[in-house]
């Protein structure tokens, strides 16, 4: 069976700030919740496929916040976790205060919504065996962060380098290129975290066959409607295909982000062309074969065939 999932890491703008080194916007703080949750419904709806909604803890503060995402999870949608605090430097905080910030995440949400996270995602997509190990002690069923994509390793770390040259210090950290090794298909995780084993299971961040081009939000709405039709082409084969967006790729400037038009590109676009080249992606691959299931139903496939 042929399987595809679309989740979302719904971090606030402040992150994006945090990125490009930026005082935040205060104006702008809430729009992931405020506004693009409605339009990843919205975007659910019209397509026919479940979301799986990777969640900071910190931002279920906020009533809102917590309403609208337990409404998501009564709807079928899946809660998983991103942290509390989505902490760039996550791997960088000794072994305590990462079981801190991924037990009292998964804690928060489930306090939140009734139900219990089975998945997670690290900030930055940033892993490390002692956060893998963490995860194993914790349960977790599944991991969603290895990113084994060349062409994001080397933009990333451009990115970082020029933040710094413009003399500002962006959050952001960039990941080992060891990561690259890693398989790009579902595995359970050996020692070091790239190569096989019998660990957890993890679900890497979708990168194109061959090329392995970044199949994510980002690539995707840059690319429009056509050319993200050629990118789904080009992940046509793999056992699961999951495409990886953040609350960000389903708005644009006239959501109150014009602070960040200069820093990324994505937010210049309107957002309804981007939801059109999301929506040529799932029609793509429904076309060839896939089912969308949430992540958490596909890793518990994933697990059988393991």
């Amino acid at each position: 069976m042929r399987l595809a999932s679309i989740s979302v890491d719904l971090d606030e703008i402040p992150n994006y700030f945090e990125i490009h080194g930026l005082t935040p916007d205060s104006r702008a703080a809430t729009l992931v919740y405020d506004v693009a949750l409605q339009r990843l419904e919205d975007l659910s709806n019209a397509g026919k496929f479940p979301l799986t909604l990777f969640t900071i803890g910190k931002d279920l503060a906020r009533r809102e916040a917590a309403e609208g995402l337990t409404a998501a999870a009564r709807r079928g949608h899946e809660i998983a976790n991103h942290s509390l605090d989505h902490r760039y430097d996550l791997v960088r905080l000794g072994r305590a205060e990462i079981r801190r910030q991924i037990e009292e995440g998964a804690h928060v949400i489930e306090e939140a919504t009734g139900v219990k996270p089975v998945g997670f995602r690290a900030p930055g997509y940033t892993i490390t065996d002692e956060v893998f190990g963490v995860l194993e002690d914790l349960g977790v069923a599944y991991d969603a962060s290895v990113f084994p994509c060349p062409a994001y390793w080397a933009a990333k770390t451009a990115a970082i380098g020029a933040i710094a040259v413009r003399g500002r210090t962006s959050r952001s950290i960039v990941d080992t290129p060891k990561v690259l090794l890693a398989p790009t298909d579902p595995y359970r995780v050996g020692r070091p975290y790239h190569r096989r084993g019998s660990g957890i299971l993890e679900i890497p961040v979708q990168v194109t066959r061959g090329l392995r081009l970044p199949f994510i939000g980002t690539s995707v709405t840059l690319a429009g409607p056509s050319k993200a039709r050629w990118l789904a082409k080009m992940c046509v084969g793999a056992p699961l295909v999951n495409l990886e967006l953040h609350g960000i790729d389903v708005l644009d400037v006239s959501d109150g982000l014009e602070a960040l038009r200069p820093h990324q590109p994505d937010v210049r676009i309107p957002h309804p062309q981007k939801l059109e080249a999301i929506l040529a992606v799932v029609e793509t691959l429904r076309d060839a074969g896939y089912s969308f299931v949430t992540m958490r139903d596909a890793a518990t496939e994933l697990a059988h065939m393991s």
